[in-house]
């Protein structure tokens, strides 16, 4: 974030922790973020985005600490879930957006084991995937208005990227899709699984 030129303040009741992140922030404080008074004076009602990333150490402290940025005002809050029932408390004490890297990971990397056709996938947004793949042999010789996979599957091509040709943006819907072609899509978590599955 620091790279993109976002301001961050990091947290952690870690010292050790503190000095590793100290140069990524614009600002970088150790205490309990579970603690009302020390929380309070990082100002969260004014911060845009403030992300509770407490892991695996206390699903408590996690809860707690979101519950209070909310309490205290801020705009949006992002939190880190260990699991589903984490998630569904995490969402109940006002958390806007959950992210579970650990699973989010794990779905993404079973689907590149079960499709040797899915090359990589990137999470973008809450439930968006954009996904890299080599086109199915049903898809090689005809054009995307004749596939229809934004109405059949929920998946949406956006760009191509062809041996020789580099990226292609917004392709032709009636250009033949060819067997080296990369297809960059956008869909939601698990529709190109499903694709791959039905062809």
């Amino acid at each position: 974030l620091t790279e993109r030129g976002v301001e961050v303040l990091a947290v952690d009741v870690r010292e050790e922790r503190v000095r590793v992140a100290a140069p990524f922030a614009a600002e970088a404080a150790s205490f309990d973020a579970t603690d009302t008074e020390a929380l309070a004076r990082t100002s969260p009602e004014r911060r845009e985005v403030c992300i509770c990333a407490i892991g695996d150490e206390s699903k408590e402290s996690s809860i707690i600490c979101t519950a209070l940025l909310r309490q205290m005002g801020a705009q949006r809050v992002i939190a880190r879930a260990n699991d589903d029932l984490h998630a569904r408390i995490l969402k109940l004490v006002g958390a806007h957006q959950i992210v579970n890297p650990e699973r989010e990971n794990g779905e993404r990397f079973a689907s590149t084991i079960l499709h040797d056709r899915i090359i990589g996938e990137l999470p973008l947004g809450a439930d968006l995937l954009i996904t890299e793949l080599k086109p199915p042999a049903a898809f090689v010789g005809q054009g995307l208005r004749g596939l229809d996979l934004a109405r059949r599957f929920g998946v949406t091509v956006v760009a191509i990227r062809r041996a020789g040709e580099g990226t292609v943006l917004s392709p032709d819907p009636d250009d033949p899709i060819r067997d080296s072609d990369v297809l960059i899509v956008v869909s939601r978590s698990g529709a190109v699984s499903q694709l791959m599955e039905r062809i």
